[in-house]
């Protein structure tokens, strides 16, 4: 029988950088072959065929507040909708909380699944066979994630007030900085060595994610996070307890399998996430898709 498997798309983000980077929209309303990338990213999923796993149910975690919400499921309902996708509101301030918000919503369905895969709605190039490297380790292992060698020199960095350069022309127009500006400087060069850069999707058996977000929710945890292997990571490392609790619970479930460490299998760097506006055209090059034209895909009707 099928492992089911719930999917979590966490998309409740004000599309910051990428506006800033000259987006004139949301970056999920971006067209993508007249498909708004949300919808390409969760169709990914539904075409998704393997007799070992059943992804299902989907939730999508939109805006929390409600007016953006509502305005978030009139463009979206009935395109997701038809994908059985369900939408619900998400976190306030940080993306752990739009998890949180998806768990809930998962554990009011009837059927209990036995792995949970969150993955990025910003990532519409994530490909089937990278679902399936990430879900085989997860059975086996109790959570997984996909990461990529880190090819390129790793720099830490700092950010120094420095005078604003002289600009006769800004000094006229009175446009000059007020003040010092803020500088990036080398703090130090780090070794890429056991370094990967890590993607999504990621996949963790049902229990742990939600027992480690349970403790995350109460304050057990520290919520400066940046990834949900993280914390399932941090949960694990400070409740040792809790984790033999987990897997004496659930015998022939995923945890029963937990190294105390999350399993990492080979990433794709073809699996980008559109963080900026200048991402969206190597997201196109990737899916063979032209630039769109006429009226924005996210408008029609």
């Amino acid at each position: 029988m099928a492992m089911r498997v719930a999917v979590i798309v966490p998309a409740a983000g004000a599309s910051q950088r990428y506006t800033q980077s000259g987006g004139l929209r949301s970056k999920l309303d971006e067209d993508l072959g007249g498909k708004t990338l949300l919808q390409r990213t969760l169709e990914t999923f539904t075409k998704f065929d393997h007799p070992d796993f059943s992804l299902a149910p989907l939730i999508v975690a939109g805006p929390h507040d409600e007016a953006s919400f509502s305005d978030f499921r009139d463009r979206y309902a009935d395109r997701l909708g038809l994908l059985g996708a369900r939408l619900v509101r998400g976190g306030k301030i940080h993306r752990w909380e739009t998890v949180a918000a998806a768990l809930d919503a998962i554990k009011s369905l009837d059927a209990e699944p036995g792995l949970i895969m969150i993955h990025d709605a910003a990532r519409p190039c994530v490909s089937h066979d990278l679902i399936e490297r990430v879900l085989l380790a997860a059975r086996r292992f109790g959570a997984a994630i996909p990461g990529v060698d880190a090819g390129d020199t790793l720099k830490r960095i700092i950010s120094i007030d420095v005078a604003a350069e002289a600009d006769a022309a800004a000094a006229i127009l009175g446009t000059a900085p007020a003040g010092p500006v803020a500088q990036r400087f080398v703090d130090a060069t780090l070794s890429r060595e056991r370094v990967v850069l890590v993607q999504t999707p990621q996949v963790f058996d049902a229990a742990l994610l939600s027992a480690a977000y349970a403790a995350l929710a109460s304050g057990a945890l520290d919520g400066s996070i940046t990834d949900d292997s993280q914390v399932v990571e941090v949960f694990a490392r400070e409740n040792p307890a809790a984790i033999q609790a987990i897997r004496s619970a659930h015998p022939s479930r995923p945890v029963a399998g937990w190294t105390g460490r999350v399993a990492v299998v080979a990433g794709d760097s073809a699996n980008i996430k559109v963080t900026r506006h200048e991402d969206l055209r190597i997201v196109r090059s990737v899916l063979g898709l032209k630039e769109p034209e006429g009226r924005a895909v996210h408008k029609r009707f």
